[in-house]
C-alpha cells in the first residue's frame, strides 16, 4: 500500500481495497470517463467494504445514506483501465462517519482521483439517524 495522499485525514485508517474495471459505457463524448462515474466507483468500493465488514445485509434494520460526496480529479481516465481504490474511514461519530477514497491505475499506480463521502446511518422503520454499527474502527 502506498502512502496516503494529503487529502486523507490523519485519523482515517485504511479499511479496504477494491478493484474496479472501467467500462466502455463510462466514457463521455471526449473519450474520457465521465466525472459522475467516479462517484459510482467509490460507491462500489464502499459497498464492497461494508459487505465484507458487517455481519448481515444492509437495510434490514438500518443502513447508510449519503449525506455528502466530493471528488478531486487528478488526471483524465480512459478505457480500458482497471482502478485500485483504497478506502479509508475516520472513527464514527454518533450516527455518521467519513470515508475517503484514493483511486489509482492498477498498472502504473498513478493517482486519478481522490474523494470523500459522509455516511449517516438511518433506521429503515423511522428514517431517523441511529448509531453507526461496529465497523472495527479505532
Amino acid at each position: 500500500m502506498s502512502a496516503k495522499p494529503e487529502a486523507i485525514p490523519d485519523a482515517a485508517q485504511h479499511v479496504h481495497t477494491a478493484t474496479v474495471s472501467v467500462r466502455w459505457g463510462d466514457l463521455d463524448a471526449a473519450g474520457h470517463v465521465n466525472n459522475s462515474r467516479f462517484f459510482t466507483y467509490f460507491e462500489e468500493a464502499r459497498v464492497d467494504w461494508l459487505g465484507a465488514t458487517l455481519d448481515g445485509p444492509l437495510f434490514t434494520e438500518s443502513g447508510p445514506v449519503l449525506a455528502n460526496a466530493t471528488c478531486d480529479f487528478k488526471q483524465p481516465l480512459t478505457h480500458p483501465a482497471t482502478l485500485v481504490i483504497d478506502v479509508y474511514a475516520t472513527p464514527p461519530g454518533n450516527s455518521s462517519l467519513k470515508t475517503v477514497y484514493d483511486a489509482k491505475l492498477e498498472r502504473s499506480g498513478d493517482r486519478v482521483a481522490t474523494g470523500t463521502a459522509v455516511l449517516v446511518w438511518v433506521s429503515v422503520e423511522t428514517g431517523k439517524s441511529v448509531a453507526v454499527p461496529e465497523l472495527g474502527l479505532r
